[in-house]
Formats: structure tokens, sequence, C-alpha cells
């Protein structure tokens, strides 16, 4: 009984549907009456359009399939190719007329063949004014005769479906797909794609691909094919429009075949391409699998043109970069010039691409990134908080800190918490612990608001989730007192421990959680004594300078100690120890075996440029934590960038170690210069 009453349904839409076809009225009109009044199924369930139009490849005529160099040699370099103006706005263009057109589709479905001249300016001034899929696919059954006709009809189908929302396009799509209309135009563009301009061939195969026409059907195998026999003719922009659909297409024989002739014509042509625009949709296209050299030649073209760089092509650029995985520092430093010089028109979809291609390509450019930091502070109040948080979270992936809109966001944060799920607090945790940055007014306030936050998710948060969150706070230096008992329970511990993923960074992260809970606590006292012992007789490459300085700046290596072990598993790479108007430098023996207060202990820290904050001098979480603990347990600590140090002469580095030693400067200086890419 269900059945049948399917079957009547579907017979009575379908004469609705011819209905329309049949009479003026638009298909926007009736749309209006029934959108949303059926639950959405795939349109490709019908199992007469199966028939109709997707019979799975190959069928045609029995005759095997045909590949790349059959009937032409792609590879040629003396074919001619005919100037011809592409279909990508054909509806706005009056194409060219052909002797041998089509009459319209008649009620029996089948198109009546005429040899005639007729005027198709009040077709397209027609195809224009359509505003949905449907009303081109009405049209396209009562007036179009031409080849030319039934091209622009899908061309213009699909530019107005893309315009769609998603769900939009979800009912759209089953429209056009059980619109009569849309069968036969896709039986018409395969009775004559081998009579099709290079043109419309190229933006019928995108547009049928887009629209959701599978792969393995007769129509898009026949049309790929036919790209193959015409791929000489085509010319530049057909080429970038073709490299598109192909990006989008699973690998196949046609399509590895058509993608590998492909490369090699973009190879030829290259050089004869001055459109930035087409070059950089031919370098998306490409890919990450492209050859180093066409990637260079594509970067080679790009330079040639840069100095006509747009901002929407800078934008356009930086991405295509990402997707051939090629860090080009010319290109990018000219594409964050642009964006810079324009960030204010930049939407902020736009701002996080730019932010995720950065890291992607590992690019650092500080002068790039403070200027969308600058912008987003400067019109933070127009953005959703959500946004903020999205931006923020960008630049923590950069370690890049953006000082200005962290503050602010911190005030609207401790004004109103409520907006604050349990997804955004974790993320605002690992920012700002990893960026190490504290508000400079109403810390505590801060500091509460968050503790407040997270004491709302207890009963819903995970183990995992759990220690993320307390572990972020210990390394700004608060302590959250019902989370962290929740947290060391024996089950919640033995939960974390178990799961062999990711084991050693849960116990590293629970080891970092208690050496807080004893060194933060208020009622921790700076010990008189600490034991230390030597990790390792043998000092890494990298501190082989270092060392080598020390003894001849102090005159024997028993004045320093070195690979030094302490409580907590802490670990500096020299330690000397100083009287405490440090003028003069103690041997370890002297002071090893008892506690004096005159006594100052220098913790040596060779760091990375990885361990600062993007540009600056200022320390990230976990190393600031590190000297906070150092401190605590009675070390002065001096940080020196290792890279800035290698750099220096023998004689530079003896130096540079005795201005750290002897200055009265603040210890924890590194006075180290960050330089980006430019």
């Amino acid at each position: 009984m269900n059945n049948k009453i399917s079957y009547l349904l579907n017979t009575v839409r379908c004469m609705h549907r011819c209905n329309s076809v049949l009479t003026p009225k638009s298909s926007a009109t009736i749309r209006k009456h029934i959108l949303w009044t059926g639950r959405y199924r795939d349109s490709l369930e019908n199992v007469n359009l199966r028939k109709l139009f997707l019979n799975i490849f190959p069928s045609l005529h029995g005759s095997s399939p045909r590949f790349l160099s059959q009937k032409t040699d792609v590879f040629s370099t003396d074919v001619k190719i005919q100037p011809e103006k592409s279909t990508e706005a054909l509806v706005s263009e009056q194409a060219p007329q052909s002797s041998f057109e089509f009459a319209k589709l008649d009620d029996s479905g089948s198109i009546k063949v005429k040899h005639t001249m007729d005027d198709s300016e009040p077709f397209f001034n027609s195809l224009q004014k359509c505003t949905c899929p449907c009303d081109v696919l009405d049209l396209a059954s009562e007036s179009a005769v031409s080849i030319k006709h039934f091209t622009n009809c899908l061309t213009t189908v699909w530019r107005l479906f893309k315009s769609l929302s998603e769900d939009q396009q979800r009912y759209e799509k089953q429209l056009i797909f059980e619109h009569p209309a849309f069968v036969k135009l896709c039986q018409q563009l395969l009775r004559d794609s081998r009579r099709m301009t290079r043109g419309d061939l190229v933006f019928s195969l995108h547009a049928v691909v887009s629209l959701g026409v599978p792969q393995n059907t007769l129509l898009v195998q026949t049309l790929l094919r036919v790209c193959q026999e015409k791929l000489n003719q085509l010319d530049n922009r057909c080429i970038s429009v073709l490299a598109t659909t192909l990006a989008g297409l699973d690998k196949d024989k046609n399509v590895s075949a058509l993608q590998a002739g492909l490369q090699l014509l973009v190879e030829q042509r290259i050089p004869s391409i001055q459109d930035i625009f087409i070059l950089q949709n031919l370098m998306k296209c490409m890919g990450k699998d492209a050859p180093v050299f066409l990637k260079k030649k594509l970067e080679m073209a790009v330079l040639k043109e840069i100095d006509h760089l747009t901002f929407p092509n800078a934008l356009r650029v930086f991405l295509a970069l990402v997707a051939m995985n090629y860090c080009s520092i010319p290109i990018l430093n000219a594409c964050s010039k642009k964006i810079q010089e324009n960030v204010h028109d930049a939407p902020f979809r736009q701002l996080i691409l730019i932010l995720e291609a950065c890291y992607n390509l590992h690019y650092r450019n500080v002068k790039l990134f403070s200027a969308l930091a600058d912008y987003v502070s400067s019109t933070a109040c127009l953005w959703d908080k959500k946004q903020i948080i999205l931006f923020l979270s960008a630049c923590e992936t950069l370690g890049f800190q953006p000082s200005e809109l962290m503050g602010i966001f911190a005030e609207k944060v401790t004004e109103d918490p409520e907006f604050l799920n349990l997804k955004d607090l974790l993320v605002v945790l690992r920012v700002y612990s990893r960026l190490n940055y504290v508000p400079k007014h109403q810390k505590h306030l801060f500091f509460e608001t968050l503790h407040s936050c997270l004491n709302k998710y207890l009963l819903q948060i995970s183990n995992t989730e759990l220690l993320k969150a307390v572990y972020s706070l210990c390394i700004l230096g608060y302590l959250p007192h019902r989370p962290l008992d929740q947290l060391l329970q024996k089950d919640s511990r033995d939960e974390l421990l178990s799961d062999d993923l990711y084991k050693g960074q849960k116990e590293m992260m629970l080891r970092c959680v208690k050496a807080c809970m004893e060194l933060d606590s208020p009622s921790f006292t700076k010990p008189a004594f600490v034991l230390t012992e030597n990790f390792s007789p043998l000092v890494s490459l990298n501190l082989r300078k270092a060392r080598e300085a020390l003894i001849e700046l102090l005159g024997d290596e028993n004045m320093f100690q070195q690979n030094v072990q302490l409580p907590y598993k802490y670990h500096i790479d020299f330690e000397i120890r100083m009287d405490s108007d440090r003028k003069k430098v103690f041997p370890i023996a002297a002071t090893d075996d008892h506690a004096d207060s005159s006594v100052q202990r220098l913790a040596f820290l060779f760091v990375p440029v990885s361990a600062f904050c993007l540009g600056t001098t200022h320390p990230q979480g976990k190393l600031a934590m590190k000297m906070r603990h150092l401190n605590k347990l009675g070390y002065h600590v001096i940080l020196i960038l290792n890279k800035t140090f290698q750099e220096m002469t023998n004689e530079g580095a003896v130096e540079f170690l005795k201005g750290k030693i002897y200055s009265e400067n603040d210890f924890t200086s590194a006075e180290v210069t960050v330089q980006d890419n430019n």
C-alpha cells in the first residue's frame, strides 16, 4: 500500500513539473508553494533518471574507451590556437550562431533537428533574467535550439546554484535532477560533445561535475575524453578551468591521462601566461604532487607579474602556495605587503585563512601578523566573541602574541563569562597559557572568572580535558583547587594513564601540575640548599662553544657545572656560583657541601627561538613556568638564544658571557633580536 502511494505521489509530482514546463509560470513562483514540504532524498535514486543519462561508463555504442593521444597529438607545439571567447560569463555574451540547430523539446521528449539561423539575442536576454536554476531549465525546454544555448543554460544553472545556501542547494539539487529538461539537456550535451567549442566544452564539464553528476557516468567520461582530444586547442583560460575541474575528481584512467597531458601543456604555456589569476589557479590545481621544476616555473611566472598584484589576487596566491605546498619567500613577502595595505578590506574568514596559510608554509612575518592583530583589535567591538577566539587560536599556533587584543578579550571575559562554553574555555586557557599572557589589570579577577567557568563543567568534563585545563592554569601560576582535587583522585589518574595514546605527554603534564602545587603554593619557602647532580659529563654539540668560552673566561672547568639535574625534573645547561656582590666566581666544590646565603646561583639556559613569542624576547608559557620555579629554588636565570650565540665569534662569545656573569642588570634579560622572514 505504501509503495502504491509513493508511486502515485511521484506521478503527480512529475505531472506537476511537466505542467510547469508548458506554462509560462516561473519555477520560482511554484517553489514558493512547495518549498520544504517534502523530505530530502538523493535525487540520483530516481531510477528513470539513471536510465536516461546516467549510464555507467563504458557503454558508448559498445566501443572501448579512448584515452590520451588516440586521435590528436597533445604534446605538439605547432598547433595554432585561434582566439576564442571563454564561456565563463556566457549569460551576458551573445555566442556565434551555428547553421545546424535544434528545435525546442516536444512533449515526447525528442529533439527535432532543423537547419536554420535563429536570432539568439532574445534567448540570452531571457537567460539573464532567470533567478533560479529551474527557471533556466524551463527556458531551455521552451527556447533552446542550438548547442550554444544548451551550454549556456548549463553554466547558468551552475552559476545560480552555487550562489545558494547549503540548505537551499540541497533542495534545489533535487528539483534540478528531477526536472525533465535537465535530462534532455544532458542528452544533448552527450550527442554534441565533439562539436562544442573549446570554451563550451570545458565550462560544460565544470558545470556538470560541480552540480554533482557522478564521475563514472557516460556523460562525464565522454566529456573527459573529448577534452583529451581537444587539449592542444584550449586557450589559457580554458586550461585554468579544466585544471580546476580535474582537481575535484577522483583518479581514474581518463582523469590521470588528462592530468598528465595538462601538466605538460601547462609547462609549455607558462611563459605566455601573463594573467596572475590564471597562474594562481594553475598553482592551486597542479597541487603538491606537481614536480619541483614546474613549481619553480610557476613561481617565476608569478614574480614577473608581481607588480600587477591586486589585493584579491594576493589572497588567492597565498592559498595557492599552500595547495602547492611550496614556500616562495619573495611571493609571500609581496603578498604580505599588499595584504597589510588593504587589511581593512579583508573579511574575517580570510584573516583566518591567511594565518593558517602562514602556519602550513612555515612562514613567519611579524609585520603581517601585527597588522592583522591591530586591525582586529581596533574593530573588536564589531566582531563576535567566537570570532575573536578563533583569531587568537590561529595566532597561538604561530606562537604570536597579539597582546592588545588579548587584553581586550580578557576584559570581555571578566565582564560576561557566560558566552564561554567548554570548548571555548579550553581554547582560551590554552592560548593564554602558551603565549604567557596575564592581564596587567584585574589579574586575579581574570583567573577567578576562568576558574569559576571551569567549575561549572566539572560534572561533564573528561579527565583528559580536565588535565589540559588545570595544566594551563598552573602554567600561568594559578592553582584551581576544586579541579585539582578532582584531577588527582586515584580513579582519574588511573584512567588518564591507562590509555597508551599520548601517555608520555599526560605524564609530563601531571608532573608539571604537581610541581606547581608545591612550588607555587603560598606556603612554599625558598630552600637553603638544593641538591643537584650532573646529568651527564658529555656536552651536546650546540653547547660545546659555550663550554669552551666559559673555560677561557673562568680559567678552569671546575668553576662551573654543566648538565645539572634539579628536583622536579628540571634541567639547566650550566650553573655558576658567585658571591653576593657578584664580583667573584666560586669553585663548585667549595660551595657544594653547605648552604650559604651569601652565595648566588646562576642558571644558564640556552634556548631555541621557538621558546619565545614570535618576534619578541617574551618567553612562552612553559619556559616562563620553568624560570619561575628556578627562581623559587634560589636560582637567577640567564636566558641565551642559542642561535644568536652560535653565530658569534669565539672572542665575541667570551665577551658576551662575561657581560652576563658580571653584569648588574636583571638576570632574566635574554637580550636577543628575533627576525622574521623579511
